[in-house]
């Protein structure tokens, strides 16, 4: 090819896409600290930063200080029930609470789906 390179990124999405009726900008707590951004309402559960701050001087509504995700998995507040979501990527382990071991590849079932969470860019 003429001596010119390319490289292509590949993006995982964490979360399932919405509908533009679905979306709002919102803040959620990432890790104790707030987040605000655009995205789809059930990622968001405080309409505002104010809103996200006082839930996290008073810790009683910040289900992620209760550490429900295993393994270094990293957790988000989000509206749906249980009211918090899991992020394993990086971390060998996957499932709602990271409590999963990501397994060999020549270790699945025909036919089941490799966790996303176990890929390894």
């Amino acid at each position: 090819m003429n001596g010119s390179s390319f490289c292509c990124v590949i993006l995982i999405s964490h979360t399932e896409g919405c509908e533009l009726d679905q979306t709002q900008h919102g803040c959620r707590i990432d890790n104790g600290q707030c987040t605000c951004a655009f995205g789809c309402k059930s990622e968001f559960r405080y309409a505002t930063r104010k809103e996200c701050q006082d839930a996290l001087k008073g810790r009683t509504n910040d289900i992620c200080s209760r550490q429900p995700c295993m393994n270094g998995g990293s957790c988000t507040q989000v509206t749906a029930m249980p009211q918090y979501k899991c992020r394993c990527d990086g971390t060998g382990f996957w499932g709602n609470r990271c409590h999963r071991l990501c397994p060999q590849p020549d270790q699945l079932a025909p036919g089941t789906k490799f966790p996303y969470e176990c890929v390894v860019i």
